[in-house]
């Protein structure tokens, strides 16, 4: 059994079942459990994929841009924590990079990008 092999079998019995393949270009909605002072609620996060990273696919990671007020926020998420309570597509935009980061420095009408039905 070699090394690669091997690290893949351990890593799969900490994958988490029915994870969507999840591209840059949607805008989705994350459901993420916060835990404080002993007690336990559902976060929402909803926003733009703006990157995705990760070289296995225990190790895949988004992160999410959200427009607050005349504010940027950013979370990141690995996709596969056991934090994640589930992760939603609302939508899905036509991009051709892998990495959409110059979205942050655009405003108004250049900020659109078009939907894929």
């Amino acid at each position: 059994m070699t090394n690669s092999s091997l690290i893949k079998s351990v890593q799969s019995s900490f994958l988490q079942e029915g994870r969507e393949q999840i591209r840059t270009g949607m805008e989705v909605e994350v459901y993420q459990i916060i835990k404080e002072n002993g007690k336990e609620r559902t976060q929402r996060f909803k926003g733009l994929v703006i990157k995705t990273a990760g070289k296995s696919e225990l190790e895949r990671t988004i992160t999410v841009r959200r427009k607050i007020g005349a504010f940027g926020v950013e979370k990141v998420f690995t996709i596969h924590s056991p934090t994640i309570e589930k992760i939603e597509i609302l939508r899905q935009f036509k991009v051709r990079r892998k990495s959409i980061k110059f979205i942050r420095d655009l405003t108004g009408k250049a900020a659109r990008l078009k939907e894929v039905r």
